[in-house]
Protein backbone atom coordinates (compact mmCIF):
# COMPACT_ATOMS: atom_id res chain seq x y z
CA UNK A 1 0.00 0.00 0.00
CA UNK A 2 1.22 3.49 -0.87
CA UNK A 3 1.79 5.24 2.46
CA UNK A 4 1.74 8.74 0.98
CA UNK A 5 -2.06 8.95 1.16
CA UNK A 6 -2.26 10.50 -2.29
CA UNK A 7 -5.39 9.52 -4.19
CA UNK A 8 -7.29 8.74 -0.98
CA UNK A 9 -10.05 11.26 -0.29
CA UNK A 10 -11.47 11.90 3.18
CA UNK A 11 -14.63 13.90 3.86
CA UNK A 12 -14.63 15.59 7.28
CA UNK A 13 -18.06 16.68 8.59
CA UNK A 14 -18.41 18.74 11.75
CA UNK A 15 -20.33 21.89 12.64
CA UNK A 16 -17.42 22.94 14.85
CA UNK A 17 -14.73 24.82 12.89
CA UNK A 18 -12.27 23.94 15.67
CA UNK A 19 -12.75 20.18 15.23
CA UNK A 20 -12.78 20.47 11.45
CA UNK A 21 -9.38 22.14 11.68
CA UNK A 22 -8.05 19.62 14.20
CA UNK A 23 -9.02 16.69 11.99
CA UNK A 24 -7.72 18.43 8.85
CA UNK A 25 -4.34 19.20 10.44
CA UNK A 26 -3.99 15.65 11.73
CA UNK A 27 -4.79 14.07 8.37
CA UNK A 28 -2.46 16.49 6.58
CA UNK A 29 0.42 14.46 8.00
CA UNK A 30 -0.53 11.63 5.60
CA UNK A 31 -1.17 13.89 2.58
CA UNK A 32 -4.76 12.73 2.27
CA UNK A 33 -7.04 14.75 0.00
CA UNK A 34 -9.41 16.48 2.42
CA UNK A 35 -12.96 17.73 1.88
CA UNK A 36 -14.64 19.80 4.61
CA UNK A 37 -18.37 20.13 5.35
CA UNK A 38 -19.96 22.09 8.18
CA UNK A 39 -23.30 20.20 8.19
CA UNK A 40 -24.95 17.05 6.91
CA UNK A 41 -26.58 18.50 3.79
CA UNK A 42 -23.31 20.05 2.64
CA UNK A 43 -21.65 16.69 3.30
CA UNK A 44 -24.16 14.87 1.09
CA UNK A 45 -23.53 17.31 -1.74
CA UNK A 46 -19.77 16.84 -1.49
CA UNK A 47 -20.21 13.09 -1.22
CA UNK A 48 -22.26 12.96 -4.43
CA UNK A 49 -19.67 15.09 -6.27
CA UNK A 50 -16.46 13.40 -5.10
CA UNK A 51 -17.40 9.94 -3.74
CA UNK A 52 -14.76 10.04 -0.99
CA UNK A 53 -13.25 6.79 0.23
CA UNK A 54 -13.68 7.65 3.91
CA UNK A 55 -15.98 9.93 5.91
CA UNK A 56 -15.33 11.25 9.41
CA UNK A 57 -18.51 12.75 10.80
CA UNK A 58 -19.57 14.39 14.02
CA UNK A 59 -22.35 12.64 15.89
CA UNK A 60 -24.54 15.72 16.52
CA UNK A 61 -25.07 18.48 13.93
CA UNK A 62 -27.77 21.12 13.45
CA UNK A 63 -29.50 19.52 10.42
CA UNK A 64 -28.61 15.81 10.35
CA UNK A 65 -27.17 13.64 13.06
CA UNK A 66 -24.08 11.62 12.25
CA UNK A 67 -26.23 8.47 12.34
CA UNK A 68 -28.69 9.95 9.83
CA UNK A 69 -25.78 10.96 7.60
CA UNK A 70 -24.43 7.40 7.75
CA UNK A 71 -27.79 6.02 6.72
CA UNK A 72 -28.13 8.41 3.77
CA UNK A 73 -24.60 7.68 2.57
CA UNK A 74 -25.36 3.96 2.66
CA UNK A 75 -28.52 4.59 0.65
CA UNK A 76 -26.81 6.55 -2.14
CA UNK A 77 -23.32 5.02 -2.09
CA UNK A 78 -24.16 1.76 -3.81
CA UNK A 79 -21.33 1.62 -6.39
CA UNK A 80 -18.29 1.74 -4.09
CA UNK A 81 -17.92 1.17 -0.38
CA UNK A 82 -17.18 4.16 1.85
CA UNK A 83 -15.64 3.69 5.30
CA UNK A 84 -17.34 5.87 7.95
CA UNK A 85 -15.90 6.92 11.31
CA UNK A 86 -18.31 8.51 13.80
CA UNK A 87 -16.95 11.18 16.17
CA UNK A 88 -18.83 11.20 19.47
CA UNK A 89 -18.61 13.15 22.70
CA UNK A 90 -18.30 11.31 25.99
CA UNK A 91 -21.97 12.04 26.76
CA UNK A 92 -22.98 10.50 23.40
CA UNK A 93 -21.12 7.23 23.84
CA UNK A 94 -24.34 5.35 24.57
CA UNK A 95 -25.30 6.09 20.93
CA UNK A 96 -22.29 4.23 19.55
CA UNK A 97 -24.21 0.97 19.08
CA UNK A 98 -26.96 2.83 17.27
CA UNK A 99 -24.35 4.53 15.06
CA UNK A 100 -22.67 1.26 14.14
CA UNK A 101 -26.06 -0.27 13.38
CA UNK A 102 -26.87 2.79 11.25
CA UNK A 103 -23.90 2.23 8.96
CA UNK A 104 -20.80 3.54 10.71
CA UNK A 105 -17.72 1.30 10.60
CA UNK A 106 -15.88 2.71 13.58
CA UNK A 107 -16.09 5.50 16.16
CA UNK A 108 -13.77 7.85 17.98
CA UNK A 109 -14.48 9.78 21.16
CA UNK A 110 -13.89 13.53 21.43
CA UNK A 111 -11.45 14.90 22.35
CA UNK A 112 -9.43 12.47 20.24
CA UNK A 113 -5.73 11.66 20.24
CA UNK A 114 -4.16 12.50 16.83
CA UNK A 115 -2.30 9.20 16.76
CA UNK A 116 -5.48 7.24 17.40
CA UNK A 117 -7.31 9.13 14.64
CA UNK A 118 -4.53 8.34 12.16
CA UNK A 119 -4.52 4.70 13.24
CA UNK A 120 -8.27 4.33 12.76
CA UNK A 121 -8.16 6.08 9.39
CA UNK A 122 -5.30 3.77 8.45
CA UNK A 123 -7.47 0.75 9.27
CA UNK A 124 -10.23 2.20 7.13
CA UNK A 125 -7.84 2.79 4.28
CA UNK A 126 -6.56 -0.78 4.39
CA UNK A 127 -10.13 -2.09 4.31
CA UNK A 128 -11.00 0.15 1.36
CA UNK A 129 -7.85 -0.93 -0.50
CA UNK A 130 -8.73 -4.59 0.07
CA UNK A 131 -12.29 -3.93 -1.06
CA UNK A 132 -11.02 -2.34 -4.28
CA UNK A 133 -8.72 -5.30 -4.92
CA UNK A 134 -11.62 -7.71 -4.44
CA UNK A 135 -13.84 -5.67 -6.78
CA UNK A 136 -11.10 -5.57 -9.43
CA UNK A 137 -10.64 -9.35 -9.20
CA UNK A 138 -14.40 -9.88 -9.39
CA UNK A 139 -14.55 -7.74 -12.54
CA UNK A 140 -11.78 -9.84 -14.08
CA UNK A 141 -13.62 -13.03 -13.13
CA UNK A 142 -16.87 -11.71 -14.60
CA UNK A 143 -15.08 -10.72 -17.79
CA UNK A 144 -13.39 -14.13 -18.00
CA UNK A 145 -16.74 -15.85 -17.55
CA UNK A 146 -18.12 -13.98 -20.57
CA UNK A 147 -15.07 -14.10 -22.83
CA UNK A 148 -13.72 -16.75 -25.16
CA UNK A 149 -10.13 -17.18 -23.95
CA UNK A 150 -8.69 -17.95 -27.40
CA UNK A 151 -10.11 -15.09 -29.48
CA UNK A 152 -10.97 -12.55 -26.79
CA UNK A 153 -14.50 -12.32 -28.24
CA UNK A 154 -17.68 -12.78 -26.26
CA UNK A 155 -18.66 -16.41 -25.60
CA UNK A 156 -22.06 -17.99 -26.12
CA UNK A 157 -23.20 -17.16 -22.59
CA UNK A 158 -22.39 -13.48 -23.01
CA UNK A 159 -24.14 -13.26 -26.38
CA UNK A 160 -27.30 -14.95 -25.19
CA UNK A 161 -27.45 -12.86 -22.00
CA UNK A 162 -27.26 -9.63 -24.05
CA UNK A 163 -29.45 -10.67 -26.97
CA UNK A 164 -32.83 -9.89 -25.37
CA UNK A 165 -31.65 -6.41 -24.38
CA UNK A 166 -30.40 -5.76 -27.92
CA UNK A 167 -33.67 -6.96 -29.46
CA UNK A 168 -35.83 -4.82 -27.17
CA UNK A 169 -33.61 -1.81 -27.88
CA UNK A 170 -34.09 -2.31 -31.62
CA UNK A 171 -37.86 -2.66 -31.19
CA UNK A 172 -38.11 0.38 -28.94
CA UNK A 173 -36.08 2.69 -31.20
CA UNK A 174 -37.11 1.25 -34.55
CA UNK A 175 -33.73 0.31 -36.02
CA UNK A 176 -32.95 -3.01 -37.75
CA UNK A 177 -31.08 -5.80 -36.00
CA UNK A 178 -29.32 -8.67 -37.76
CA UNK A 179 -28.07 -11.99 -36.46
CA UNK A 180 -25.17 -13.38 -38.49
CA UNK A 181 -24.15 -17.03 -38.11
CA UNK A 182 -20.63 -17.79 -39.32
CA UNK A 183 -18.78 -21.05 -39.93
CA UNK A 184 -15.18 -21.36 -41.11
CA UNK A 185 -15.02 -23.48 -44.26
CA UNK A 186 -13.16 -26.81 -44.18
CA UNK A 187 -11.73 -25.97 -40.78
CA UNK A 188 -11.32 -29.64 -39.85
CA UNK A 189 -8.95 -30.02 -42.77
CA UNK A 190 -6.70 -27.30 -41.30
CA UNK A 191 -6.58 -29.09 -37.94
CA UNK A 192 -6.03 -32.51 -39.50
CA UNK A 193 -3.33 -31.32 -41.91
CA UNK A 194 -1.39 -28.76 -39.86
CA UNK A 195 -2.40 -29.44 -36.27
CA UNK A 196 -4.56 -27.74 -33.66
CA UNK A 197 -2.03 -24.95 -33.08
CA UNK A 198 -2.54 -23.91 -36.69
CA UNK A 199 -6.28 -24.08 -36.17
CA UNK A 200 -5.97 -21.78 -33.16
CA UNK A 201 -4.03 -19.29 -35.28
CA UNK A 202 -6.87 -19.26 -37.81
CA UNK A 203 -9.52 -18.79 -35.13
CA UNK A 204 -7.63 -15.91 -33.51
CA UNK A 205 -7.09 -14.23 -36.88
CA UNK A 206 -10.77 -14.47 -37.71
CA UNK A 207 -11.58 -12.89 -34.35
CA UNK A 208 -9.26 -10.00 -35.23
CA UNK A 209 -10.97 -9.59 -38.61
CA UNK A 210 -14.35 -9.38 -36.89
CA UNK A 211 -13.15 -6.73 -34.45
CA UNK A 212 -11.56 -4.68 -37.23
CA UNK A 213 -14.57 -4.77 -39.54
CA UNK A 214 -17.43 -4.14 -37.10
CA UNK A 215 -18.39 -1.21 -34.91
CA UNK A 216 -17.52 -1.35 -31.23
CA UNK A 217 -21.25 -1.25 -30.41
CA UNK A 218 -21.87 -4.47 -32.35
CA UNK A 219 -21.57 -7.88 -30.72
CA UNK A 220 -18.99 -10.37 -31.99
CA UNK A 221 -18.72 -13.75 -30.34
CA UNK A 222 -17.47 -17.29 -30.70
CA UNK A 223 -20.16 -19.89 -30.16
CA UNK A 224 -17.70 -22.78 -30.02
CA UNK A 225 -15.34 -24.62 -32.35
CA UNK A 226 -15.22 -22.78 -35.68
CA UNK A 227 -18.68 -21.22 -35.24
CA UNK A 228 -19.10 -17.51 -34.62
CA UNK A 229 -22.07 -15.20 -34.26
CA UNK A 230 -22.55 -11.46 -34.81
CA UNK A 231 -25.33 -9.08 -33.86
CA UNK A 232 -25.29 -6.03 -36.13
CA UNK A 233 -27.58 -3.01 -35.80
CA UNK A 234 -28.39 0.18 -37.74
CA UNK A 235 -27.77 -1.46 -41.12
CA UNK A 236 -30.62 -1.29 -43.63
CA UNK A 237 -31.89 -4.31 -45.63
CA UNK A 238 -30.30 -2.92 -48.80
CA UNK A 239 -26.86 -2.75 -47.15
CA UNK A 240 -26.65 -5.80 -44.91
CA UNK A 241 -25.30 -8.14 -47.59
CA UNK A 242 -22.50 -5.71 -48.46
CA UNK A 243 -21.69 -5.12 -44.78
CA UNK A 244 -21.29 -8.84 -44.06
CA UNK A 245 -19.56 -9.52 -47.38
CA UNK A 246 -16.91 -6.98 -46.42
CA UNK A 247 -16.03 -9.22 -43.46
CA UNK A 248 -16.00 -12.29 -45.71
CA UNK A 249 -13.62 -10.63 -48.20
CA UNK A 250 -11.37 -9.33 -45.42
CA UNK A 251 -10.91 -12.85 -44.06
CA UNK A 252 -10.49 -14.39 -47.50
CA UNK A 253 -7.60 -11.99 -48.14
CA UNK A 254 -5.66 -13.36 -45.14
CA UNK A 255 -2.77 -15.72 -45.90
CA UNK A 256 -1.50 -18.26 -43.37
CA UNK A 257 1.89 -19.93 -43.61
CA UNK A 258 1.84 -23.45 -42.23
CA UNK A 259 4.80 -25.79 -42.71
CA UNK A 260 6.15 -23.56 -45.46
CA UNK A 261 2.87 -23.51 -47.39
CA UNK A 262 0.64 -20.50 -47.96
CA UNK A 263 -2.89 -21.38 -46.91
CA UNK A 264 -6.12 -19.43 -47.45
CA UNK A 265 -9.16 -20.15 -45.26
CA UNK A 266 -12.64 -18.86 -46.03
CA UNK A 267 -15.90 -18.52 -44.13
CA UNK A 268 -19.60 -18.82 -44.88
CA UNK A 269 -22.23 -16.46 -43.48
CA UNK A 270 -25.98 -16.73 -42.88
CA UNK A 271 -28.01 -13.65 -41.99
CA UNK A 272 -31.47 -13.19 -40.49
CA UNK A 273 -32.93 -9.90 -39.32
CA UNK A 274 -35.68 -8.08 -37.55
CA UNK A 275 -37.20 -4.60 -37.67
CA UNK A 276 -40.47 -3.81 -35.97
CA UNK A 277 -42.15 -3.20 -32.66
CA UNK A 278 -42.51 -6.80 -31.45
CA UNK A 279 -39.10 -8.47 -31.13
CA UNK A 280 -38.97 -12.21 -31.85
CA UNK A 281 -37.23 -14.73 -29.64
CA UNK A 282 -33.48 -14.66 -30.16
CA UNK A 283 -33.44 -18.42 -30.74
CA UNK A 284 -35.81 -17.93 -33.66
CA UNK A 285 -33.44 -15.50 -35.33
CA UNK A 286 -30.54 -17.87 -34.68
CA UNK A 287 -32.46 -20.71 -36.37
CA UNK A 288 -33.19 -18.54 -39.39
CA UNK A 289 -29.55 -17.41 -39.57
CA UNK A 290 -28.42 -21.05 -39.35
CA UNK A 291 -30.73 -21.98 -42.24
CA UNK A 292 -29.20 -19.23 -44.34
CA UNK A 293 -25.73 -20.42 -43.33
CA UNK A 294 -26.50 -23.97 -44.45
CA UNK A 295 -27.72 -22.57 -47.78
CA UNK A 296 -24.37 -20.76 -48.14
CA UNK A 297 -22.54 -24.01 -47.40
CA UNK A 298 -24.62 -25.95 -49.93
CA UNK A 299 -24.14 -23.21 -52.46
CA UNK A 300 -20.37 -23.64 -52.51
CA UNK A 301 -19.13 -21.98 -49.28
CA UNK A 302 -17.27 -18.65 -48.95
CA UNK A 303 -20.41 -16.61 -49.47
CA UNK A 304 -23.13 -14.64 -47.69
CA UNK A 305 -26.77 -15.66 -47.71
CA UNK A 306 -29.45 -13.39 -46.29
CA UNK A 307 -32.77 -14.92 -45.25
CA UNK A 308 -35.66 -14.29 -47.61
CA UNK A 309 -37.50 -10.97 -47.08
CA UNK A 310 -40.54 -12.61 -45.50
CA UNK A 311 -38.35 -13.82 -42.62
CA UNK A 312 -37.16 -10.25 -41.89
CA UNK A 313 -39.94 -9.12 -39.54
Amino acid sequence: MDNSGQGFTVLVVDDSPVYRRLVQDTLALQQYSILLAKNGHEALELFAQHLPSLVITDGIMPDLSGIELCQKIREVGQNAYTYIILLTGMSEKDNVVEGLAGGADDYLTKPFHPGELLARVGVGRRIIDLQRQIEAKNRLLEEAALTDPLTGLWNRRAIESSAARELHGAARHGYPLWVVAVDLDNFKRVNDTYGHDAGDVVLKRFGQVLKTNTRASNICGRMGGEEFLLILTHVGPDNIHAAVDRIRRAFESQTFNFEGKNVVVTASFGVAGFQGTEPPEFTRLMIEADKALYAAKRGGRNQVRVAEPETVR
